[in-house]
Parts: structure tokens; C-alpha cells; sequence
């Protein structure tokens, strides 16, 4: 039981103040660390590390337990509770899925963690929300674009709505102007030619475009980072 846990509402801050989780999918763990510090320099306070990814749960807790609260670090692709449970144990604070799933709901709400379930349709979405997350995946956001989130905050007002799938740089202000609590950045962000090529000053600029770029949607002065 978790009678005594609360959810992790710090995580859910930071994402929401940030406005970018960058998904690590793929990531060699000899780049993992490079990759997180050149984020972070970038400006990104949320990464993720997606559980298909091999050695997942030992990047979770190596990024946990290097950055602790300077970084926050979820857990992606989380399709059932068993990885529910084993990314938890590594010290993810959050966990995201492409699918809505109530035992997944369920294991992470009973360990105080941050949800955010995948939903695409309206019907999904609402199952989400009755289901008591703290946020909504939209999931591939690409596929519909900016107007649907706008779309479905119609009758969903007041949902934190967290497209994932297809965003980049010439869409994230679009996601953002359009209602978007946050985005769930991959490959556009985490770009494997960067990485490869161990230009983490060029991945560090990159995060920074994207910062700034919901910044802007938002209407909010660049200022330096902390």
C-alpha cells in the first residue's frame, strides 16, 4: 500500500515548467552519461529513457543517481507492470506509456510516481483522465498535428496534454500555442548523428532551440538559464 507516498509533483512541475522531456530510445551506455550532461547544459531538467531500450533500468539508475534532483528521469515504453515496477525500482519519477494500460496505472499510482498514459482518440483520453493521471500522452501527436490538441481541449479544458511522436523544431511552438502541457521529444532532439559523432556541443545547442522555441510559444522572455 501507499498510504504514505504522495505523488511526485516536483517531477510534474519541471516538466510542465520546461515544457521538454527529451526520450533517449537506442542509447549506447557508453554515450549515456555524455548525452544526459550535454541535455542538461542544453537546458532539459526531464529525459527519459525508453525501456526498450538495452540496459534501460541501469540507465535509470545511473542518470538517478549521478544527477538526483538537478535532472529528473523517467521511464518510456512501459507496457506492463512488471516494467512498471522494475523502472520505479531504478528511481524513475516518472513513467510514460504509448498505451493505456490500468495495471501500469495502477503500479505506478501506488508508488507516488508521475503516469502519463498514451491516448489518441477522445474516448482514450477521457479513460486516462478517469483513471486519475497526472498527464496524458498523445500519442503519435504527429500523425494528427497542432489542431487536434487544440481539438480535443475543447471539451477536455484543463487536461495536461503531452504530445509525443513527430515533434521537432518546426512544430513544438505550433504543440505549445495550441495547449500542449509539455512535449515528449525523441529522435529530432536526441539526434543519433550528433551522438555518434560525439558533437554534444552541437546536441547541447540543439536542446536550447527547443527550450526556446516553447519559450516563445508561451509568450515567455528569454532569460539565462539556471
Amino acid at each position: 500500500m501507499a498510504d504514505n507516498r504522495t505523488t511526485n509533483n516536483s517531477a510534474l512541475s519541471v516538466i510542465g515548467d520546461t515544457g521538454v522531456i527529451a526520450i533517449l530510445r537506442g542509447t549506447d551506455f557508453d554515450e549515456l552519461m555524455d548525452t544526459a550532461e550535454a541535455l542538461y547544459a542544453g537546458g532539459i531538467r526531464a529525459l527519459e529513457v525508453t525501456f526498450n531500450t538495452a540496459g534501460a533500468k541501469d540507465m535509470i539508475q545511473q542518470i538517478a543517481s549521478h544527477y538526483r534532483d538537478r535532472l529528473h528521469v523517467g521511464a518510456g515504453t512501459v507496457l506492463n507492470r512488471a516494467c512498471a515496477l522494475q523502472a520505479i525500482g531504478a528511481g524513475a519519477e516518472f513513467v510514460l506509456a504509448p498505451n493505456t494500460d490500468l495495471d501500469v496505472i495502477a503500479a505506478v499510482k501506488e508508488y507516488g510516481r508521475v503516469m502519463i498514459p498514451g491516448a489518441l482518440t477522445p474516448t482514450e483520453v477521457l479513460r486516462c483522465h478517469d483513471a486519475g493521471v497526472e498527464a496524458i500522452k498523445v500519442f503519435p501527436a504527429g500523425s494528427v498535428g497542432p489542431k487536434y490538441i487544440r481539438d480535443l481541449l475543447g471539451p477536455y479544458n484543463g487536461l495536461r496534454l503531452l504530445p509525443v511522436g513527430g515533434v521537432d523544431l518546426r512544430n513544438a511552438g505550433a504543440f505549445i500555442k495550441a495547449g500542449a502541457f509539455a512535449l515528449g521529444v525523441g529522435g529530432s532532439l536526441v539526434r543519433s548523428d550528433l551522438v555518434s559523432k560525439k558533437d554534444f556541443r552541437g546536441l547541447t545547442t540543439l536542446a536550447g532551440e527547443f527550450l526556446q522555441a516553447v519559450r516563445e510559444a508561451r509568450g515567455v522572455e528569454t532569460t539565462a538559464k539556471a
